[in-house]
């Protein structure tokens, strides 16, 4: 085959002349006017290049500018062929189409996790206002901005504030049992309706309840609890005679087993308040030695946090203080009352040998 020789070296230089684009419409017939227009005088140069018959007749210079051009040349059609290669699409539209939900899905997700942090942090924020309220007043976190005004109150008012008097304590240990079937909201509306029912959970008119009676399809015990949680209030308050007559109190028996004293825990997150614990566990194994009824660890517990056993109120929350203060008072008046008590007995012991000395 005849190779074409490349008229390189032409008077002009060494330059190459730039390749005009193929146009994308197809060429029309030309008109008379453009082939008048195309008849111009053609440059004797391009007309008749002089072909280069014989390589070893260039000079080395043009040689060598010869050679780089050829490289250049190569070069960059390489790199040409290799970008469009890459560039090509491998699967038409469906490519374009994966290549923009894999580009805009986690932005869809970054948005919808931006959105739902912005709602945590409304309600988080509603709910710490409710919580400190007007008086900047700063509660323990899980009384929240939707939490009834029971709950709050008794949040405020009696949750982990000590008691000491047996019709209290005896309420308290019911209602922390009621808590396997209800809620503390349910509870704390119906309270009346227990009180009523328990008559003030006095356990000496408890124990001489008729549980047929109490227990009957139709009666207002129903409404409240099951069958089984009530039969056992029953015999819980029978059980806690027995205690009174062996400790002259139920406030006496349960305080002793924290020597008096409420233990205060210093939580700092909702997380760390734990469901039982080692002192439950022991009380708890007590109670059922005793004969009492469904009054597990986790009952207790709930129990001795309502009745003021241990403190377990978040130290951000404005009751934590109130509680420690109230738990000091009582344990300064406890210790006025032993003092009291011990003079009283060292005044009897006087007298007595007193009354020895005289009928000697």
């Amino acid at each position: 085959m005849d190779t074409e020789v490349r008229p390189v070296l032409v008077p002009g230089g060494n330059k190459t002349r730039p390749i005009k684009p193929v146009p994308s419409k197809p060429i029309s017939k030309p008109s008379n006017q453009q082939t008048l227009k195309s008849k111009d005088p053609i440059d004797p140069i391009s007309k008749n290049p002089s072909p280069i018959s014989n390589p070893r007749s260039i000079p080395k210079k043009k040689e060598v500018s010869l050679r780089r051009n050829l490289s250049l040349d190569g070069s960059c059609s390489s790199e040409t062929s290799n970008d469009s290669f890459c560039s090509r699409p491998s699967s038409g539209s469906t490519s374009k189409s994966r290549r923009k939900y894999v580009v805009t899905q986690p932005k869809k997700e970054l948005g919808k996790k931006g959105e739902v942090e912005k709602e945590k942090e409304m309600v988080s924020a509603a709910s710490q206002e409710f919580a400190e309220g007007n008086l900047g007043k700063r509660r323990c976190s899980w009384v929240t901005a939707n939490a009834e005004s029971c709950y709050v109150a008794f949040h405020d008012e009696e949750w982990g504030v000590p008691l000491h008097d047996d019709r209290k304590l005896f309420e308290i240990l019911v209602l922390s049992g009621a808590l396997a079937e209800l809620t503390w909201p349910i509870i704390l509306s119906k309270r009346h309706k227990f009180r009523e029912v328990f008559m003030d959970f006095d356990p000496a008119s408890v124990s001489k309840l008729n549980e047929k009676k109490l227990v009957a399809p139709g009666s207002p015990a129903r409404s409240l609890l099951s069958e089984s949680k009530l039969r056992s209030v029953v015999e819980n308050s029978k059980q806690i005679l027995k205690i009174i007559d062996e400790f002259g109190s139920f406030n006496r028996y349960i305080w002793g087993f924290v020597n008096h004293k409420p233990i205060v825990s210093r939580f700092r997150y909702p997380r760390q308040v734990p469901i039982k614990t080692s002192k439950a566990e022991a009380i708890s194994k007590d109670m059922v030695r005793r004969g009492l009824r469904c009054v597990g660890p986790t009952v207790v517990y709930t129990f001795m946090q309502v009745a003021g056993l241990t403190n377990d109120h978040l130290v951000s929350c404005f009751c934590f203080e109130k509680c420690v203060n109230m738990a000091s008072t009582c344990s300064d008046t406890k210790k006025e009352e032993k003092s009291t008590e011990q003079g009283n007995l060292i005044i009897v012991e006087e007298l007595m040998r007193g009354v020895d000395v005289i009928s000697v």
